[in-house]
């Protein structure tokens, strides 16, 4: 039965060190660090979206400048139009 008991603390001991709890428990006892880690955390994750973003919309924007330049008939129509009020906003914010 102390076998048992002994194995049975064994494993909760390595699923607790897998889970990395100490780490955790360390990081809340030390309030400023854990405020630095999520603020670095959250300007990492705001920039990368940024940038995501942009890549998505120009690549979006460049694939519908293509598309217009076919000239189907409706759909090249709307797709110019499109692109014409993205270039606007553009220059007219003075990127």
């Amino acid at each position: 039965m102390l076998s048992k008991i002994k194995e049975k603390v064994t494993d909760i001991a390595a699923q607790i060190e897998r889970t990395q709890i100490a780490d955790y428990v360390q990081l809340l006892n030390h309030p400023r660090r854990l405020i630095w880690t999520n603020l670095l955390a959250g300007i990492s994750r705001g920039v990368g979206i940024a940038l995501g973003f942009t890549i998505f919309a120009t690549t979006i924007v460049y694939i519908l400048k293509f598309i217009g330049a076919l000239n189907i008939p409706i759909v090249g129509d709307y797709i110019t139009e499109i692109v014409k009020h993205v270039q606007f906003q553009l220059q007219k914010d003075g990127y």
